[in-house]
């Protein structure tokens, strides 16, 4: 089985830290798949909220997650502090996507927990339908 692969741009948006709760570890005593995608959604919103934006408005429009894709690579566990750095690539009309590098220093060394994408597409969600990404919100995608 080929192994999903996620090519990251040189510039990040963004790095976040975010801690492993107690209640993100699962029976295996490590970092759940369910509770992964809770962090990369948290990191998603702690990065809009920085710019005063939310899922629901960000820039004047909306956002809908499209589609998710994880690569895992090590375990993480309690008390880990994850680092997640965001990019944004693929920046079309409707669309973009979020690219997030989730990793863990044990030992003085950097260990990747995992790698993983979002689709998000501007949406309304009165109209229910698909909405243009607004300049505002292309400002903040765009690396520095």
């Amino acid at each position: 089985m080929a192994r999903l692969k996620i090519e990251f741009p040189e510039k990040s948006l963004a790095t976040l830290t975010i801690p492993v709760r107690i209640t993100d570890i699962n029976y295996g005593n490590h970092l759940g798949n369910n509770a992964l995608v809770e962090i990369i959604h948290e990191a998603r919103m702690q990065f809009f909220t920085s710019f005063g934006f939310s899922e629901m408005d960000a820039g004047g429009i909306s956002l809908i997650m499209s589609d998710l894709q994880v690569a895992y690579r090590n375990e993480a566990f309690y008390g880990d502090v994850l680092e997640i750095m965001l990019f944004c690539t693929e920046i079309q009309k409707v669309s973009f996507e979020i690219l997030y590098e989730i990793k863990v220093t044990r030992e003085n060394r950097p260990i990747i927990i995992a790698h993983a994408k979002t689709g998000m597409v501007g949406y309304n969600y009165q109209q229910k339908k698909v909405m243009p990404l607004t300049e505002m919100l292309k400002s903040i995608l765009l690396p520095f």
